[in-house]
């Protein structure tokens, strides 16, 4: 029993270790506001070659749209999006350079937007050593390492999505209860006037209108 409970616990401490070890592509991952009518620029060096991806998506502002490009080095245009709210784009450097992508809400006067986006370069390497070349099947330890791999990637991504449906939804409620709010107090004060009127308006109609004294026949 001691015996077992000693590899059930090295077993654990090796997995542990080769999750800790696998490592995930090089990237940035941000939110920022894009002002009306502005436009923001990031950069990244990529090797030939290496593949990158960008998800992007728009949590407040406006109708919940951005325009969107991407640059290679040599000032080709790879990708270019127009009023979407979000969308993924993933492709290979063919020349190795500082690529560009850039976020434009230059289309809106009036309302700012809060973007968030997630740039990736690279492959994501193997979390077990020769795990593309090998020839044999995996051990019960290694298939339950790459097991759980995959579902950490996968909760990792849901945490994200519902971070930012929570965002979203948090920014959609504070927007009604602002407009909510104001209409409030239009109608309270549209009330204050209409009750006022009426008191003037009824006071008129009882009010004796006396004539003034009129100048005596000569």
């Amino acid at each position: 029993m001691g015996r077992a409970g000693a590899r059930s616990a090295s077993a654990l401490l090796l997995l542990l270790l080769v999750l800790l070890r696998a490592e995930r592509p090089r990237g940035a991952e941000l939110t920022f506001e894009l002002p009306d009518s502005a436009r923001q620029c990031f950069h990244e060096d990529v090797e030939q070659g290496a593949r990158f991806s960008l998800d992007y998506q728009v949590i407040t502002g406006g109708h919940y749209d951005v325009d969107c490009y991407v640059e290679d080095p040599l000032g080709n245009t790879i990708y270019r999006e127009t009023k979407k709210q979000y969308d993924s784009f993933t492709h290979r450097a063919e020349v190795k350079g500082v690529y560009q992508f850039c976020f434009s809400n230059e289309f809106s006067t009036f309302s700012h937007k809060t973007i968030y986006f997630d740039f990736q370069v690279g492959d994501e390497p193997p979390i077990l050593p020769d795990m593309g070349n090998r020839v044999t099947a995996l051990t019960q330890m290694e298939s339950a390492c790459v097991t759980i791999h995959e579902a950490l990637k996968t909760v990792i991504d849901s945490q994200t999505h519902y971070r930012l449906r929570e965002a979203q939804d948090r920014a959609r409620a504070e927007d009604l209860n602002s407009r909510v709010s104001y209409w409030s107090v239009g109608e309270t004060v549209a009330l204050f006037v209409v009750s006022f009127s009426q008191v003037l308006l009824l006071k008129s109609f009882f009010t004796e209108k006396r004539a003034g004294p009129r100048a005596p026949h000569s």
